[in-house]
C-alpha cells in the first residue's frame, strides 16, 4: 500500500469521505484555486465538487474567498487540522465514556473468565490492557510476542509504569526482564509458546500464542487467578536469577537437579 492510499484510509477513520479527503489533500498542494481547477487536480467529478466543498466548509476544513472571476478555496493548515481532530475526538470519547458508564449495569463479575481466540486478537487485547496499566506490568513472554507489543510497552514505561518478568528469546530490548537460562535448549524443545501477563495486580491474561488463528488465552480479574499468574512469573524469575548467582562450577549441578526434578514430576524416565 503506497503512502497516499494509506493516508486516505487513515483519514477515513476521522469520519471524512474519500472525496472530502482527496479535495483537502489536493488543496494542500495548490491553493487558492477555484472549484473547476480543484476538480481537475483531485479527480473529483465536476458534478460533485461543490457538494464536497460545501461539506468541507461545514466541517471547517476549507474556507472560501471571493476572487476577481470566481470563488477561491483555501485549506485549513495541517497543524490546525490535527489539533481540531484531537479536540473533536477527545470530546466525543468523553461523551461516550460518560454516557456508557451511566447506563452500564455493572455486576460483580470479577471472577468471570473470558476466552480470547486468535493470536492477533489476543495481542490486540493485551495492548488494550497495557495501555490501561498505571503501576506495574509483570510478564512471561516469548521474543516474537514481545516484538509485537514493544510499542505499547514503551509507552507504558514512558508513563512511569514498572515492568518486570521473564523473557524467552535471544535479544530482549528491556533490561527489566530476566532472560530465561538455557534459551537455546528451550527454543529447540518447546513446541508451544505461552504468554502470561498481569496488570496492576488486578487482572491477568494467559494462554498459547503459537497456534496462529487457533491460539487461545484466558483473561480474568479473579484474585485467585491473578495470584497464580503472579506466582508463576516470580517463580520463574527466582529460578533464573538464582542460576546467575551460582558459581559457574555449580551451574551444571543446578540444571541437572532441576532436570531430574522435572522428570520425577512428569514421570518420565
Amino acid at each position: 500500500m503506497n503512502e497516499s492510499i494509506s493516508i486516505l484510509e487513515e483519514m477515513k477513520k476521522l469520519g471524512y469521505s474519500e472525496y472530502e479527503i482527496k479535495a483537502y489533500l489536493s488543496l494542500l498542494r495548490e491553493y487558492p484555486i477555484n472549484g473547476y481547477t480543484l476538480s481537475k487536480n483531485s479527480g473529483i467529478p465536476r458534478s460533485r465538487i461543490y457538494e464536497v466543498l460545501d461539506n468541507l466548509k461545514n466541517k471547517k476544513l476549507v474556507f472560501e474567498q471571493e476572487g476577481e472571476k470566481s470563488v477561491l478555496y483555501y485549506p485549513l493548515e495541517p497543524e490546525l487540522l490535527v489539533g481540531k481532530a484531537r479536540k473533536d475526538f477527545a470530546e466525543t470519547i468523553k461523551k461516550i465514556d460518560e454516557y456508557t458508564q451511566k447506563i452500564y449495569h455493572k455486576e460483580d463479575d470479577d471472577n468471570k473468565l473470558t476466552i480470547i481466540k486468535g493470536r492477533k486478537e489476543i495481542l490486540d487485547f493485551v495492548s488494550l490492557l497495557i495501555n490501561q496499566a498505571k503501576e506495574r506490568i509483570a510478564i512471561s513472554i516469548w521474543e516474537e510476542d514481545l516484538r509485537d507489543l514493544q510499542n505499547v510497552l514503551d509507552a507504558a514505561l514512558d508513563r512511569g509504569v514498572m515492568l518486570t518478568g521473564v523473557f524467552f528469546g535471544r535479544n530482549s530490548p528491556y533490561n527489566q526482564l530476566c532472560g530465561h537460562r538455557r534459551i537455546e535448549k528451550y527454543l529447540e524443545e518447546k513446541k508451544e509458546q505461552y504468554l502470561v501477563i498481569t496488570i496492576d495486580y488486578k487482572q491477568s491474561i494467559s494462554g498459547v500464542t503459537s497456534r496462529g488463528a487457533d491460539s487461545q488465552a484466558t483473561w480474568t480479574k479473579d484474585a485467585g487467578f491473578v495470584d497464580v499468574s503472579e506466582d508463576y512469573i516470580v517463580h520463574d524469575i527466582s529460578l533464573n536469577k538464582l542460576f546467575l548467582e551460582l558459581p559457574p562450577k555449580d551451574r551444571d549441578k543446578y540444571e541437572a537437579f532441576l532436570d531430574n526434578l522435572r522428570k520425577q514430576y512428569f514421570r518420565s524416565s
